[in-house]
């Protein structure tokens, strides 16, 4: 179906034109319908009384025009949506009011709406030309209607000068048919005796107007730069950073403005150019330097080329490089290629070349470049292995200016990263994981895009290779994980360490601040904070291995959203969980050409939990329900200390163990706890012992009913939970833990297998843990989940907080539950043991400060993760209890 779009004002498509393009699409348009209402209406402006649903097809977002003076703070950008109602498309302005739809995924590609307020803006500037605006919407459920992405891109409805979008979620990756896939290469007789080298070119810039052509190879390429800004006039303000070489040695190249979207995907590092009429320039002082693959190369620091479409305006010819000839004298592309053995013993900020097997992928997460700004920089982390160390690399990955590939990285497929810095900080955190960190000329490639780069000719990579001929595809993937909540790096083992350079009193948030913090969030945007307060209930959520035994039963997630600074009884909370062949054969075709996928298919596996009741209940025996293809609830009692004290749970310097019919441990406590309560007799065979599963401090008794404030965001969504890969559906694995795409995709290029049909690849339940203001006026409920994967223990790094009592015996407790149940042993195995109960108490009572991990995961969805807690009265921490 074409694109009935009208595009009013110069580049307007006839009125009669219009009408045959709807006609063609098989009937009336409600769109064009109000289209044509409300630009009659006296106000320009209508309420639509009963609007059918309509799809969205497109979000977009463009630079705004600054207000003119003066003029209250405005949105940096704009927004307009595609919207299709069957017979036709139309292109809308969205109101800048209702910015935040956009910035939260509420409003997004592929979701269904209702119109129910809109006007009419004429542009005051331009002759006939103007467009709808959407004032008031609202979300509908169900499946977006089929409809076809557009076709071409015209301008934005607004730009003004500015006639291109951006990338929805940042600013660093190219976007739209404007951007050149690739260039032709030039078919030109280089004649050698006219060129010019760059030393000689250091040395005569300053006498010289006009410059003989230049030879160079490309040898490093930065990330794109945007820097336009509401108040500019420029229509292209991008800008890319090269370091060519020649014989001579190597230099900064600038490309300007609209050359970006014209050379910048066709200038690859390795890529031999022809450069000229181009401009000398002193170089800019504060701009980054890539490490040189060859240590001896002479670098020429003093000045840059710089290639723009005037003043000169610049002839660039890309050399075939079958046509390169070696008496030209051009280096080749070195690497700096290093294995996970060597790693550890690297320095901090050191550069290097990395290629490994992925094991792991997460999500795509954003991160905020300017307190309350609108520019964020968008990334994800992955693991991946050398078979040098029984450690993988990991890898925190920032957007490269490669969206194809950033967005393609999976479990199984063979990455290479490039000019990588090593992070690493033994002074402040000796125990801290060493990690690298992408630069502003890094560059990442994946399978399928290895073909013909210039590191398969490096020793490094060529032993790789060879590795993994001997690996067999099966066992590696049983160790592959996707998406989910990854809490690295782990906060500093002291509070003042992590404060750094930030002062204690702007570091603290006050719990009643963290709904709006929430509320701020923008969608995928990690933050993390730190709140003062006092640890007063923990209640273990689990459940029963019913979900899994009960194969093919789809699990849905219910809409959960609530306000963040709702109070009173919290809502239901639910969590998700969710051939021998030589990799050879493979993946390391990815060198020569295309990936080939396996064949084999896991098994779908869901779990589900739901949160318990906040009454009292007393534990109670699990029934099995596989035939209602539900699981089994748990539900967990809060326990005084005096309550405990009555039923022996403190007795933890004397606890003996019993042996049940399965040989499962069973202690005395529980033993008498659930026979005094006459809920339970002693665990019959195949069934599982389980001590109480919740505790309180008598201080929670006695405030939790006179709260101001009680938050809770204790809530466990699917985007939360790490999976295990399935390669047979990596497509819908990808698009799960990437971002909502700006242009919907048709349904029928996608799967509808559910998201929680995925096996967890973490542990088994998750605990709630409810942090008490220390003015006891506010309370939060927050998650804390274990992550332990027995198939990869490297996988998520328990060591990392073993100096945090509370924390690290709530994962060692899980990572034991998750090993007994990998051993066919039952799951929910002392789930609050009573070195959980002991550490709680420890703390009863007293100040910690608790880091929190917060993310938005669209619409009313954040997760709210406890990742530290800090004693106040440990070393370093200033304030008194």
């Amino acid at each position: 179906m074409q694109d009935p779009t009208p595009e009013r004002g110069g580049s307007a498509r006839p009125a009669e034109e219009r009408r045959g393009a709807v006609a063609a699409s098989g009937g009336a348009s409600w769109l064009r319908r109000v289209f044509e209402e409300v630009r009659g209406s006296s106000q320009l402006s209508v309420a639509l009384a009963e609007p059918p649903p309509v799809t969205v097809v497109a979000v977009e977002r463009y630079l705004a025009e600054a207000p003119p003076p003066p003029a209250a703070a405005a949105p940096q950008y704009w927004y307009d949506v595609t919207l299709a109602d069957g017979a036709c498309q139309e292109r809308c302005y969205l109101a800048p009011r209702l910015n935040g739809l956009v910035q939260r995924a509420h409003l997004r590609a592929g979701a269904r709406l209702r119109l129910t307020r809109c006007s009419y803006l004429y542009d005051e500037k331009r002759l006939n030309y103007g467009f709808l605006c959407l004032e008031e919407l609202e979300r509908v459920g169900g499946a977006a209607a089929a409809a076809a992405p557009p076709r071409r891109r015209p301008p934005p409805l607004r730009g003004g000068v500015k006639k291109h979008y951006l990338p929805l979620w940042n600013n660093e990756d190219p976007y739209g048919d404007m951007w050149v896939a690739e260039q032709p290469q030039a078919q030109v007789d280089v004649d050698v005796s006219k060129l010019t080298s760059l030393g000689h070119l250091e040395m005569t810039w300053r006498s010289r107007v006009h410059f003989h052509p230049l030879l160079v190879r490309v040898l490093h390429k930065s990330r794109l730069r945007y820097y336009g800004k509401p108040e500019k006039k420029l229509d292209m303000p991008y800008q890319a950073y090269f370091e060519v070489a020649d014989g001579s040695g190597m230099m900064s190249m600038v490309l300007w403005n609209s050359l970006c979207p014209e050379w910048y995907n066709s200038m690859k590092v390795g890529t031999v150019l022809l450069l000229e009429q181009y401009a000398i320039k002193t170089s800019y002082p504060f701009k980054t330097q890539p490490t040189p693959g060859d240590s001896q190369m002479k670098r020429f620091a003093t000045i840059e080329i710089s290639l723009n479409v005037r003043d000169p305006p610049t002839k660039i010819s890309i050399i075939p490089e079958e046509t390169v000839k070696p008496e030209w004298g051009l280096p080749e592309v070195k690497y700096r290629f290093i294995t996970r053995s060597e790693l550890d013993g690297l320095p901090n900020n050191h550069s290097c070349d990395v290629i490994g097997l992925v094991t792991f992928v997460g999500r795509a997460e954003r991160a905020r470049k300017r307190e309350h700004g609108e520019d964020f920089w968008l990334y994800r982390w992955a693991h991946a292995i050398d078979g040098t160390s029984d450690q993988p690399f990991i890898l925190e990955l920032f957007a490269t200016s490669q969206p194809d590939v950033f967005e393609h990285i999976h479990p199984m497929t063979y990455l290479v990263c490039t000019q990588m810095r090593v992070v690493r900080d033994l002074t402040e955190n000796p125990s801290s994981t060493t990690y690298l960190t992408t630069s502003n000329e890094s560059q990442i490639f994946i399978t399928g895009w290895h073909k013909g780069q210039p590191y398969t000719k490096d020793t490094k990579v060529k032993n790789f290779i060879q590795w993994t001929k001997t690996q067999n595809e099966a066992d590696q993937m049983k160790k592959t994980v996707i998406g989910g909540y990854y809490p690295f790096p782990r906060p500093p083992n002291n509070f003042l360490k992590y404060c750094k350079n930030n002062k204690v009193e702007s570091v603290l948030k006050a719990i009643g601040e963290t709904g709006r913090e929430i509320e701020d969030l923008h969608y995928r945007e990690h933050k993390r904070i730190a709140v003062q307060g006092i640890i007063s209930a923990i209640r273990y959520i689990g459940c029963s291995d019913v979900a899994e035994e009960a194969s093919g039963v789809e699990l849905v997630q219910k809409d959960t959203a609530q306000s963040p600074e709702s109070s009173a009884v919290p809502k239901e909370d639910s969590v998700h969980k969710g051939k021998t062949t030589n990799l050879q054969n493979k993946e390391v075709k990815s060198f020569l050409g295309p990936h080939c996928t396996p064949g084999e298919q896991h098994q779908p596996q869901a779990l589900l939990s739901k949160k318990s009741s906040v009454k009292r209940k007393i534990p109670r025996r699990l029934n099995t329900d596989a035939e209602q293809g539900s699981a089994s609830v748990i539900s967990y009692p809060y326990f005084t200390r005096s309550a405990r004290r009555k039923f022996g749970l403190d007795e933890f310097q004397h606890e003996d163990f019993v042996q049940d019919k399965n040989g499962q441990a069973v202690s005395d406590s529980l033993q008498y706890c659930t026979d005094q309560e006459g809920t339970s007799d002693r665990p019959e065979a195949g069934e599982t012992g389980r001590t109480c599963d919740s505790w309180q401090s008598d201080l929670w008794a006695q405030v939790k009913d006179k709260l101001m404030k009680y938050l809770h965001h204790s809530t466990i969504f699917p985007e939360s939970i790490p999976r295990k890969f399935d390669y047979v559906h990596k497509d819908l694995l990808m698009q799960q833990y990437n971002l909502h795409a700006a242009v919907h995709q048709p349904k029928e290029t996608r799967t509808d297998k559910n998201i929680n049909e995925f096996k967890s690849a973490s542990g088994l339940g998750y605990y709630e843990v409810t942090v008490l203001g220390i003015n006891h006026d506010v309370a939060i409920d927050v998650a804390f989940l274990p992550l332990f994967c027995p198939e990869d223990p490297h996988l998520f790094q328990l060591e990392d907080i073993q100096n945090d009592t509370l924390l690290s015996c709530m994962s060692c407790i899980s990572a034991c539950q998750q090993k007994a149940a990998s051993n066919g042993r039952l799951r929910d195995m002392f789930p609050l043991s009573n070195e959980i109960i002991k550490a709680a108490m420890d703390l009863d009572g007293k100040h910690v400060v608790c880091i929190l991990d917060i993310c938005h995961l669209g619409d009313d969805k954040v997760e709210v993760f406890l990742s530290k807690i800090y004693k106040t009265v440990e070393p370093g921490v200033l304030d008194p209890v």
